[in-house]
This record gives structure tokens, sequence and C-alpha cells, in this order.
């Protein structure tokens, strides 16, 4: 299976914690299984520890690309089509950055590994 992780589903495997769901830490701990990290999520992780949201995440932000390489994680860069259909996404859910993975696990075939049921609503593979 291909899996997107949103960005605290990222967060909470790197942290140990324990409100990743158990399903979600066996997929992404299936070695038979591609794990995909967003640029959107890079972005997004680095401007919420810049404006103190994430304080606790200063190692991540420091070294992002080792810590994904260690996990064995793929980064998923965004495309010109990525943004296309995340501006044309339709609804309600106004975050930038959801809307980007939401459009990136649409185009890209991937499972949203994510505890949002507002993904339910566009269509996507979503994996709690």
């Amino acid at each position: 299976m291909r899996l997107l992780l949103d960005t605290h589903a990222f967060l909470w495997w790197l942290a140990g914690d324990e409100q990743l769901s158990p399903s979600a830490r066996a997929a992404i701990a299936d070695a038979e299984n591609e794990v995909f990290v967003s640029a959107a999520s890079a972005w997004e992780i680095a401007t919420k520890h810049r404006i103190g949201k994430l304080p606790a995440v200063a190692a991540i932000v420091a070294d992002l690309h080792g810590v994904m390489s260690d996990q064995g994680f793929i980064g998923l860069s965004i495309s010109v089509r990525h943004g296309q259909a995340a501006g044309a996404l339709p609804g309600p859910h106004r975050d930038p950055f959801d809307r980007m993975l939401i459009a990136q696990a649409m185009l890209e075939g991937l499972a949203l590994v994510s505890n949002e049921l507002a993904f339910d609503a566009y269509g996507v593979r979503r994996l709690w």
C-alpha cells in the first residue's frame, strides 16, 4: 500500500504518541508499504514551529530530510498539477495544507493516514 501521512500522523509517529491509532501505526510500520511525507507537511511543520505553535519540533525542523530518510519515508514534492487540483477542490475545508494533501492523495493514488473526518467528503481513501 502507498501511504501519505497527514502532518499530525507524521509527528505522532516520530514521537511514539498514543494518539496515532493502532491501525495507522501498523500500516506505517509495515515494510511492504511505501510511506510518503508531503512537502506541504514540511512547510506546515516549519511554519508552525516558527510562529511558536510547535516548539517541541526544533530538532525535526533542523533536519527534516534526515529524519524522513532515517524512517524510510519518501518525500513528495508539490507539482503544478497538485497546486491546480488543491485550488480547485470544492467545499468549505479552508486549510491550505490539508487541501494540498487531499489533492496529492487523489492524484497519486495514496491512502491518506489521518484522523481528520473532513477528508472523507473528498473521496480520498483515509486510513485511521
